[in-house]
């Protein structure tokens, strides 16, 4: 190996020539439900400069596979195929993380890769050569995490296919020594700080020994239970923050978004067979680290809340993965958890028993974001979502059984794609949404578009009943309600309900631009209402941030009442702030405030949410948290009348009583 010491140019040279060493067996053998695993703590990884390398031959190169990983996505160090790229991902800094790509492996072709980084670069090889080099000056933080072989973690990318020859350093390999690693040269310069080596020889029974002797021993993993169905501590959201902005104000949006987003329903849903509420909500672990999906119902019979069941750990903190419920006609409880994006899987579990919060089952794993189903009696399910595809397309699929799907169809993609907000009326689901131009970025959006089904999907039709020709691609349509791009206004979906008549109302909130502050008010709620032959736009009242959220109640043809953040809360301008109850006795013309019905509150209050059925005594819910930085988060209900509870942030019985917060025991 004396070459290894020749100076840089030289081995770019020697690299060029490299001798392939190409898998003659099956190698370690990877079918897509079943990764390895190395004990963390026996796994001795340098924090600071490290090389991967593996050979690598996959059946469909088109599915995010992981080869090896150590850390959450994107966390810590990995070596994966993900869209157009195999990816070296460095977290260089708390929070920031990059990565050097390489070009894609063809599918059943014998392929090597290696990454590097050195403390300064993160540099990625492809059959020996270099392919790409990032600059990502840090040291990654030091862990016991286990690393994963052949998948992200014990339940999701996996690898379908065979990887051999998989090797790990504790420095930063040279160009020539990555080129004789993939020539299969082992011995002498090469083994300095080889942490680890495995091959298909190497297999022994259920174990994968290393062969840099005396190393370590990797176990093989089965593969993990999704469902945890364990009772929880008690009721405690998650805090999340999106995008960091330039100004006092800290993010666009960010704080306690247990009942996150607008665009995930129904989040509750009230059940008159045993007179309960079910709902679901985004929790986390004391240190916020993770999203955790929890269950359960408020017992309108006693007033009291029964203690979480704590169904899965989405294994992210992020609260775009919170999930949705529904209840089917036998009282079964349904429970989409969502992703955002398709890096991560999402899933739709089954409640055991009817009416149930104890134990769930596993029904389905795939892929949507924003889940928005809705179970229609004697039919199934319409499920209304996004699916990332060249941006954020409405799509839909049905199901009579929970478990098996039809084809994903879309619905709408206009442009750079859109969000929407969804309810069912009878046998009616209506849709209403926004779209984000071309080339303006997700920041921007736009414009208010109004659809609806009465077939269960097969037709769809504007209010006026006109049948739309799907999918809808161009922003000038028939489901058109209300154009704001030439006003310059951005649109953010909120709700949407229905009158005694079945027509639409549809609530929105308009502001001059995305960044938190006041440089982009006004931020006008604002009804779009369907009369039976024409929409009708009116302004109501202001808030000061684009994500304050609340639901809208239809409870005659011309009372509608609003509960959401409408008034300044402990951190101004950011997401939330103190909840309020309005109230229109003339179908939006005028609105009036009848109760603030938080104050003085230690964080903003945020993302009121609308049960499905809702009855006056558990009216909406939400949660808690800072403005501007981490901070723990806690859950709430109202009843129509404006009163507010807590739910126990820690319960050691199965039932309990939530603290009534804005009544007489206040006073």
């Amino acid at each position: 190996m004396s070459s290894l010491r020749l100076p840089f140019a030289a081995q770019l040279f020697l690299a060029s020539l490299a001798v392939y060493a190409v898998p003659t067996g099956p190698g370690l053998v990877f079918d897509g439900t079943q990764p390895w695993a190395v004990p963390g703590k026996t796994l001795d990884l340098s924090p600071t400069t490290f090389t991967f390398a593996t050979w690598a031959r996959v059946t469909d190169n088109k599915e995010s596979q992981v080869f090896l990983n150590r850390g959450g996505a994107p966390e810590q160090t990995g070596l994966y195929l993900y869209k157009d790229k195999v990816r070296m991902l460095v977290e260089y800094a708390p929070g920031k993380y990059t990565f050097a790509g390489a070009a894609l492996p063809k599918p059943e072709v014998w392929t090597h890769y290696a990454g590097s980084y050195d403390g300064t670069t993160i540099r990625v090889y492809r059959d020996g050569k270099q392919e790409a080099a990032v600059k990502a000056p840090g040291s990654l933080a030091p862990s016991t995490t286990d690393l994963f072989v052949g998948s992200l973690n014990d339940f999701e990318r996996f690898l379908l296919g065979q990887l051999d020859d998989i090797r790990i350093w504790n420095r930063a390999l040279s160009a020539a020594e990555v080129a004789a690693a993939m020539a299969g040269e082992t011995g002498g310069e090469l083994d300095r700080d080889l942490v680890a080596r495995w091959t298909a020889d190497s297999l022994d029974g259920d174990t994968m020994a290393s062969l840099a002797p005396g190393r370590l021993v990797a176990a093989k993993v089965k593969k993990g239970s999704v469902l945890i169905n364990e009772k929880a501590a008690g009721f405690n959201g998650i805090w999340y923050y999106n995008q960091k902005i330039p100004n006092e104000y800290v993010y666009k949006y960010s704080g306690g978004l247990g009942t996150y987003c607008a665009k995930h329903i129904p989040m509750a849903w009230y059940a008159p067979a045993v007179n309960k509420t079910f709902f679901v909500y985004g929790g986390t672990d004391p240190e916020n680290r993770t999203l955790l999906h929890l269950v359960s119902y408020y017992d309108h019979a006693t007033g009291m809340v029964a203690r979480p069941t704590l169904l899965l750990d989405k294994k992210t903190d992020d609260a775009h993965d919170n999930p949705v419920i529904n209840i089917d006609d036998d009282g079964y409880l349904w429970i989409f958890s969502s992703s955002h994006g398709t890096g991560r899987p999402s899933y739709i579990s089954r409640s055991v028993k009817p009416y149930s919060i104890d134990e769930f089952e596993l029904v389905w794993t795939g892929n949507f974001s924003y889940p928005q189903p809705w179970f229609m009696s004697g039919k199934g399910f319409l499920f209304l979502h996004t699916y990332y595809k060249g941006g954020r397309g409405l799509n839909m699929t049905t199901s009579v059984d929970g478990a098996n799907w039809t084809e994903r169809r879309l619905l709408s993609h206009i442009e750079e794609g859109q969000y929407q907000v969804s309810w069912r009326w009878q046998d009616k689901v209506g849709t209403a949404f926004n779209m984000h131009p071309k080339g303006k970025g997700l920041n921007w959006r736009t414009n208010l578009y109004y659809m609806e089904t009465k077939d269960f999907g097969d037709t769809w039709q504007n209010a006026a009943g006109q049948t739309l020709e799907l999918p809808i691609l161009a922003a000038d349509n028939p489901a058109l309600v209300a154009e704001f791009q030439s006003k310059g206004r951005n649109v953010y979906m909120k709700d949407i309900s229905y009158d005694a008549q079945g027509n639409p109302v549809i609530l929105v909130v308009t502001s001059n631009g995305y960044e938190s502050g006041p440089q982009n008010d006004p931020r006008t709620w604002t009804t779009a209402r369907w009369t039976g032959t024409e929409w009708v736009l009116r302004e109501g009242f202001h808030s000061d941030n684009n994500y304050d959220t609340g639901p809208l109640y239809i409870e005659s043809d011309s009372t509608w009442r609003i509960i959401g953040p409408t008034q300044p809360g402990p951190q101004p301008y950011n997401p939330g702030g103190e909840i309020a109850m309005w109230l229109t006795e003339d179908a939006g013309a005028n609105w009036h405030m009848v109760r603030q019905m938080t104050a003085n509150s230690e964080f903003n209050h945020t993302y009121v949410r609308r049960p499905v059925n809702a009855q006056p005594d558990f009216y909406g819910f939400w949660a808690d948290g800072h403005g501007r930085q981490p901070s723990k988060s806690r859950l709430y209900y109202c009843n129509q009348a404006g009163d507010v509870f807590q739910l126990p942030e820690a319960m050691d019985t199965d039932f309990a009583k939530a603290r009534l917060m804005n009544g007489p025991e206040e006073k």
